[in-house]
């Protein structure tokens, strides 16, 4: 029964999948170049990865280098790292093939990366006694802004942040508790993961807009791969998109607030 039902999920799920690029030997050899597909998993974004009360594995990322790994007649591994920093910093110790992160320049140099897949808003939190209504306002000298390192809007904040001075933590939960205990006059996060963590924060509120869209996508490393498992990257998240896999795998794994990007126009 239990065998009937996930082979129901998988049909639903790869529905649509009929037409990507055919798997060559020098595509394998890029994406599965130890004979199993290694795909970097991160915990802390629990819109993409969790665990289910056994402790398995779940969710929209699990279920693509599920769907990869088949198109590759391959096993699945997952390697799994607390945090997406973590994760793009093992690209230089090769412990992992394929991974899905937030798409950042800063870490395109290492990491060759599909187009974008879903897509979520990054916003701040801030105390409910701050004079800041707007996202614009965050921006300005004297203003601390609590974020976790390496996560992808903090590179992006890194990057435009002009006034404000980041103050950067090793985990979420690290920049949380500094925000709370009046460390910084601002929390950036996503949106869902803010709105989960508002409970814990009972005197802060979230401002409306955002400071940037988050865009994840699929991405492998660059060094000692020809750009051959790259390229079919490429088409097999254009596929998934299009073909409605990531909205379905969205909704059978319950996450609020994560969207698909938008089907490419032919």
């Amino acid at each position: 029964m239990i065998k009937a039902m996930a082979l129901t999920i998988a049909t639903a799920l790869a529905a649509g999948c009929a037409t990507a690029p055919q798997v060559t030997d020098a595509i394998r050899a890029d994406l599965a170049p130890t004979g199993k597909l290694r795909g970097g998993m991160n915990l802390s974004n629990t819109l993409f990865t969790t665990k289910d009360a056994k402790g398995e594995l779940q969710g929209v990322s699990v279920d693509l280098m599920r769907e990869l790994a088949t198109r590759l007649g391959v096993p699945v591994e997952f390697v799994v790292h607390p945090t997406p920093g973590e994760v793009a910093d093992a690209v230089d110790r090769n412990t992992w093939d394929v991974t899905t992160l937030a798409i950042e320049q800063a870490r395109a140099a290492k990491i060759a990366f599909s187009p974008p897949m879903t897509e979520i808003e990054a916003t701040y939190a801030v105390p409910k006694t701050s004079k800041i209504t707007k996202v614009a306002e965050v921006d300005a000298p004297g203003i601390r802004i609590s974020v976790p390192d390496k996560a992808g809007y903090e590179l992006y904040l890194t990057r435009t942040i002009k006034n404000a001075t980041l103050v950067k933590s090793k985990s979420t939960a690290a920049a949380v508790e500094l925000f709370t205990k009046s460390g910084a006059d601002a929390l950036g996060g996503l949106r869902p993961a803010l709105l989960d963590t508002l409970p814990q924060m009972p005197d802060a509120r979230l401002l409306e807009g955002n400071f940037m869209t988050v865009n994840h996508g699929l991405g492998t490393p660059r060094a000692g791969r020809t750009g051959a498992g790259a390229d079919y990257l490429k088409a097999f998240v254009d596929e998934m998109v299009a073909s409605g896999f990531i909205a379905r795998s969205i909704e059978k794994n319950g996450v609020k607030g994560l969207a698909a990007v938008a089907p490419k126009k032919p």
